[in-house]
């Protein structure tokens, strides 16, 4: 029982790994193996057992403790490649000469334009005047007239969009007389 009092203070990835170790399978142990050692090995697990195993699995094989292959958990290699991360690895940055002083990096972003001090000041002034809710009105000048404007000649002038179809006048008939 003191074993097992020493052992109720581990974190779930040195469970984890303990079980591996202990299970010594040549190809690896499966989930339900490890938990069915975990279970048996410390009573007091919480009732989310399952879900924790599995989250601790699948963080341990992200961070390259662990690998996945063909369904079992095992330990890589001494010989096995470190886990890269998604996407293209970063260029080398080369190393600083002597007496050299390494650039300083740039902002990120477009660089700000200079500010006009005559702008900087009228928007000062202006920031406390409340403009009315909307769009503004149009000014006089780039109002129309209401009234058809007649060109030089006394042609009227067309309106904006597709003109009214012109409709034929009727002509009186002529009357003869057959008298």
């Amino acid at each position: 029982m003191a074993a097992n009092d020493e052992d109720s203070g581990k974190s779930y990835p040195e469970m984890i790994m303990e079980a591996i170790d202990a299970l010594n399978e040549k190809n690896g142990s499966n989930k339900s193996a490890l938990s069915k050692y975990l279970e048996a090995r410390y009573n007091d697990l919480p009732p989310s057992h399952a879900s924790l195993l599995t989250a601790h699995l699948a963080r341990l094989r992200e961070t390259g403790e662990l690998v996945f292959l063909k369904n079992n958990y095992f330990r890589p290699g001494p010989n096995s490649p470190p886990k890269r991360g998604r996407g293209r690895p970063p260029k080398p940055k080369p190393a600083p000469t002597l007496g050299e002083e390494a650039p300083s990096p740039r902002p990120r972003g477009r660089p700000p334009k200079p500010k006009d001090s005559l702008s900087v000041s009228v928007t000062k002034v202006t920031s406390g005047i409340p403009r009315p809710r909307g769009r503004p009105p149009k000014s006089a000048a780039s109002r129309p007239a209401a009234s058809v404007p007649v060109a030089t000649g006394g042609v009227v002038k067309r309106g904006r969009g597709r003109p009214p179809k012109v409709k034929p006048t009727a002509e009186p008939a002529l009357v003869t007389d057959a008298a």
